[in-house]
């Protein structure tokens, strides 16, 4: 139908007109022919988006908005998507229309009602960010096969598991610790943790073989291809028809091919090296043989690039932003090296995650880090699919064909769930709520830094352990402060949603060794 609309409809109209004109058609009379139809064309879409016939029209939003996702495009390119889209919400309320077809709640009506257990299907979003030429990873498909695979990741992500990596942890937290405690003068926090954390998670997908921290580098480029992959494709996703164009170019699939690669190399070795220990591979590969049917390599090559990809940028910037929020709050820094201190005298058992429960200021520094810093700010919207019943959410009428957005940046810093002063650092707030003043909102419902419902983040205990392991073995074994070259009041600024949230500013310190 496009076809017939852009191309066939207006040479058929030209060459109609030429034989009732009996003239012979030229070039300019060609051009201008298509330039009519075009402007006609677009003139009645706007006009239909913007119209009452539009199924949508009693949402408000901003007019660019409601006409082109090329608005929608403009603001990711910005990379400040979640603070315009919380902007978009103080003026229009809970429900803001986004896109011709679109629509972000910013309710917990939505939290339950989109992402939970009877919500809706993954959207557009994600199946134009998969590369057409290539298998969907867990994060790309929706329904049954969405549950198959979910099934094997949530085994490989049990209690039992979790154990497993656990080692791999703290072995390669103690390679961090030697490291950067080795540096004399500025310490690249920011660079480091990721060292670290693709080292952790080549160990959990691979059984090894990255060797960042050891490198001092990232000499592969994996974290820039990563970080320019989805800055790319966090765009692209709003003209999901042009992305999928440029996906089969050459020039623009470079670094989809690069990560495909990446990943089938490492995949290569591991099955070379057989089964060493339980690492994910063994899981999602099915070496235990619990599965009926074997899953393809192509696969387990996109799930594991996947493990790399969403357990890698997203944990070591939640610990890095704990250190940004704990340097920039002192006092906050106090408490929680006292409390580290008071269940840890000696230093020994930092790593035992059993202790952790005991930890309730640790928790709630982490929680509230990770409310005002989600790591994935906006989120992907999910789909009234075409064919099923239309939604009522928030008491509105959710047509067919929706795609609806619901963005945890937007809720965690709402004032109707976290009061008083829902953009401060307050970790208090988490802490014995029930005992808190009546003026005091904590409505954990609006609490989604790892989504929502059976399609939330399946590694998210596994990533909540670790963030904990890390920041207590390093405040327990380093005085840390922000190093004179480092502007500490502009680092949120340099904040950008490109799906994942990432950083153009890296945290600089400086650290001590701590006596005892």
């Amino acid at each position: 139908m496009p076809i017939v609309l852009l191309v066939l409809f207006p040479a058929l109209s030209f060459a109609a007109a030429s034989l009732v004109e009996n003239s012979r058609p030229t070039f300019c009379n060609i051009i201008a022919s298509f330039a009519f139809h075009y402007l006609c064309l677009s003139t009645s879409i706007v006009a239909y988006r913007l119209s009452p016939l539009h199924p949508l029209y009693e949402f408000p939003g901003p007019r660019l908005a409601r006409v082109s996702k090329l608005y929608g495009a403009w603001i990711s390119a910005t990379g400040k998507q979640h603070s315009i889209l919380k902007r978009f919400h103080d003026e229009y309320g809970p429900i803001v229309r986004t896109g011709p077809n679109e629509l972000s709640i910013a309710d917990v009506d939505g939290v339950t009602k989109v992402l939970g257990i009877n919500g809706l299907p993954k959207g557009e979003y994600y199946e134009s960010r998969a590369d057409p030429k290539s298998p969907h990873n867990l994060n790309s498909v929706s329904g049954e096969m969405h549950t198959n695979r979910r099934r094997v990741w949530n085994r490989a992500f049990n209690t039992e598991s979790l154990k497993e990596y656990y080692d791999m942890i703290v072995r390669r937290a103690e390679r961090l610790a030697e490291r950067i405690g080795a540096i004399d003068g500025p310490v690249d926090l920011t660079a480091w943790l990721s060292y670290f954390q693709f080292d952790v998670m080549g160990d959990m997908s691979f059984s090894g073989g990255f060797e960042m921290l050891n490198a001092r580098e990232d000499e592969d480029g994996l974290g820039r291809i990563i970080s320019d992959y989805f800055r790319l494709v966090s765009v692209l996703v709003h003209v999901p028809w042009f992305l999928k164009t440029l996906a089969r170019l050459p020039a623009m699939s470079e670094d989809i091919k690069k990560l495909h690669n990446f990943g089938a190399e490492r995949a290569a070795r591991r099955i070379k090296d057989g089964s060493l220990k339980k690492d994910l591979w063994y899981h999602l590969s099915d070496e235990a043989g619990l599965e009926k049917e074997k899953p393809a390599l192509n696969d387990l090559i996109a799930d594991g690039g996947l493990a790399i990809v969403a357990g890698g940028d997203t944990t070591s910037r939640a610990i890095q932003n704990i250190f940004y929020m704990l340097l920039s709050h002192p006092a906050h820094h106090d408490r929680l090296r006292k409390e580290l201190d008071n269940a840890f005298p000696s230093g020994d058992g930092i790593f035992d995650v059993a202790r952790y429960t005991e930890l309730k200021f640790l928790d709630a520094v982490m929680n509230e880090t990770l409310r005002l810093y989600p790591p994935i700010p906006t989120n992907g919207p999910r789909r009234v699919a075409n064919g099923s019943k239309a939604r009522t959410i928030c008491g509105k009428f959710i047509p067919e064909g929706t795609e609806v957005y619901v963005p945890p940046y937007v809720l965690h810093r709402d004032p109707r769930y976290f009061s008083p002063s829902p953009d401060d650092f307050i970790p208090e707030r988490w802490m014995n709520p029930e005992t808190e003043s009546t003026e005091s909102i904590l409505n954990t419902t609006a609490y989604i830094p790892f989504s929502y419902g059976p399609q939330n983040c399946v590694g998210k205990n596994l990533a909540r352990n670790e963030v904990k392991m890390v920041t207590t073995m390093l405040l327990s074994r380093f005085n840390f402060k922000f190093a004179d070259e480092f502007e500490k009041d502009g680092w949120e600024d340099g904040l950008g949603d490109y799906f994942i949230m990432q950083t153009e500013r890296p945290i600089l310190v400086t650290l001590t060794k701590r006596l005892g």
